[in-house]
This record gives structure tokens, C-alpha cells and sequence, in this order.
């Protein structure tokens, strides 16, 4: 099983499991990506590090912070703050290295509103505004838009953005997808709902969605309270209908939000989250996406990092 990846989303690339690369020769959706393929050689990372992870922290919710780690356990900050919007939050940081070689975050950009963004960078280090992100459409339009996450669909070729919507104020939260419509990451079709996921009470959000073994797994926090739990569902097709297959505390991690996977070069996959209510940042990991060993703690994110993603570079 190939171990590299290269989005928020994790991109788990065939029936049989194995981790799409954006160094094998395909773009994202070959029917509207224009962009120039990379060579292997040409193409370049902005860090040697395997893994780099950006969130915003309990301190400040208007400011990028860039982690890297050699090991996926232990990380050091890069550079923070990274980057501070024009306006607004930066919440729920997505990232992902593009086929054009650089960097992009989608990010909440406010408590309340019908957008989220989407910044680039080439060094991890300065970035710049490419697109506010409408999510109003004929069929909804949300009081709150939250945890935009990337995520390339294997099926399809397309480069998706997972969004939490609700249509009151702080829920009740359902899943859509976006889609990008070309490669410049600036023109989106969508909201498409995620059937089979019940809103009831308080919904659920920061969905987080894996391709493996021909199934897709989303992990999302069921948001109401009495709850605040990951949980797992899975479909035949990123839209759904998804049936939950583990619901409650069913991996010991208590109470946690900001789902992120990736995965390990000896093939598990680890899942981060952020503790929610007891200021930690966890880890587990899994051979089969269903069974989890007892979460551990990352000391030097626990306490100052909040929800964000891990990017797997190798």
C-alpha cells in the first residue's frame, strides 16, 4: 500500500486501498484541469519534513499556525502566525499540496455566514486570499458555515470540499460537498448533501471524509449535547447514503471534534482530533479503520492547538 498523500482529505486512491500521489501523472479531474503536470523531480515541497499540520489555536481564531513533524507524533512549530485573513476568522484549517506544486488551506471564516475561504501559499510560510466560497444556493442557505475539508475523490478524480451547514443558528449541521469546477480552486459547484446522516437535535459536523477498500468512511462529531462524540458511518459513494457503523464513545476518545486521518508508512492509518473540552490534542491509530487503539496525547500541541489538519508528504 503506497503511503503518499497529499490532501486535507486524505486520498485513499483504489478499490484495494491503495494512497493516491499527486506525482503520479493525473490531475485531480482530467476533464477540467488545466494545469501543467509535474515531473516527480519538479515536483517540490516547501519542507522536507513528512508531515505538516495547520490549525488556529485556543488563543487566536484569526491567525494560521504551521506545524511539521518527522514522525507524526512529535511537532515543532514552523512558522505562526502564518497567515491572518482580511477579514473575519481562520477556524478549521483544511490543507492540501495542489497539482500546481503549492499549498492550499480551506478555512471557517466566521461563526455565522455563507462562505468559507481558500488561501495558497508556495512556502507554508506567506500566503495569500484565492477565493471566499459561496455556500448559499436554491436549496439552502445556512446560518452557519463550518470545517471546510478537502478531500479527492479516487472515484472520480475530483477535488471535493466537505462543508458542515446548518439552517439554524448552531444547528442542527449537515454534511454537503463542493466540487472544484477547474484546478485554479477558485470556481466550486455544489452544496450536495450527504443523504442518510440525521440532523436531528444538533446534526453533526467537522465531517471528515476516507476512501479505503472500495467503501468511503466519513468520521464526524455528533454535535449535540450529551454528545460531542466522532463517529463513523460508511457509504457506496461520497454523497451517500452513509449508515453509521460506530456511534457514541465507541474508540474511548471521549469527547472530540476536528477528525483529521492519514496514514502511517506502515499502512494504519492515525486519526488526530482535538480533546474539545479537555484542552488535549489526541492521536489513535487503526489497521482497518474500525478498530482503534487507546488514544495518546501530542504534549506539544495539547493545550495551545485546536482543530486543524495533518498532511502526509511522503
Amino acid at each position: 500500500m503506497l503511503t503518499k498523500l497529499w490532501t486535507k482529505a486524505f486520498i485513499f486512491a483504489s478499490a484495494a486501498g491503495a494512497l493516491a500521489s499527486p506525482l503520479a501523472g493525473k490531475s485531480y479531474n482530467e476533464t477540467t484541469d488545466t494545469a501543467p503536470q509535474l515531473s516527480q523531480e519538479m515536483f517540490k515541497r516547501a519542507v522536507s519534513a513528512p508531515y505538516v499540520f495547520t490549525a488556529f489555536t485556543s488563543q487566536s481564531k484569526s491567525n494560521l499556525y504551521v506545524y511539521t513533524s518527522s514522525d507524526g507524533t512529535a511537532f515543532s512549530l514552523l512558522k505562526g502566525p502564518a497567515y491572518t485573513p482580511p477579514s473575519g476568522l481562520i477556524r478549521d484549517p483544511s490543507v492540501i499540496l495542489h497539482s500546481d506544486g503549492k499549498y492550499y488551506i480551506a478555512y471557517t471564516t466566521n461563526w455565522s455566514g455563507t462562505n468559507f475561504a481558500i488561501a495558497t501559499s508556495s512556502d507554508l510560510q506567506n500566503w495569500s486570499l484565492v477565493a471566499t466560497v459561496n455556500t448559499k444556493s436554491s436549496s439552502i442557505t445556512p446560518v452557519n458555515t463550518w470545517a471546510p475539508e478537502f478531500f479527492k475523490d479516487p472515484k472520480t478524480g475530483q477535488l471535493n470540499i466537505v462543508v458542515s451547514l446548518s439552517t439554524g443558528s448552531y444547528g442542527p449541521f449537515l454534511p454537503y460537498v463542493f466540487t472544484a469546477t477547474d484546478s485554479t480552486l477558485k470556481n466550486w459547484s455544489g452544496p450536495v448533501v450527504m443523504s442518510g446522516i440525521s440532523n436531528a437535535g444538533l446534526g453533526y459536523i467537522d465531517t471528515f471524509p476516507v476512501y479505503a477498500n472500495g467503501v468511503y468512511h466519513i468520521f464526524t462529531k455528533a454535535e449535540s449535547n450529551g454528545k460531542k462524540n466522532v463517529e463513523h458511518a460508511t457509504a457506496q459513494s461520497l454523497t451517500g447514503p452513509y449508515n453509521f457503523v460506530q456511534t457514541g464513545n465507541f474508540a474511548g476518545w471521549g469527547q472530540a471534534e476536528g477528525p483529521s486521518i492519514t496514514q502511517l508508512p506502515n499502512g494504519q492509518y492515525r486519526l488526530y482530533a482535538d480533546g474539545f473540552s479537555s484542552g488535549k490534542y489526541i492521536y489513535a491509530d487503526s489497521s482497518d479503520l474500525y478498530n482503534w487503539s487507546a488514544y495518546k496525547t501530542i504534549p506539544s500541541l495539547s493545550g495551545t492547538v485546536r482543530h486543524g489538519t495533518v498532511l502526509k508528504q511522503t
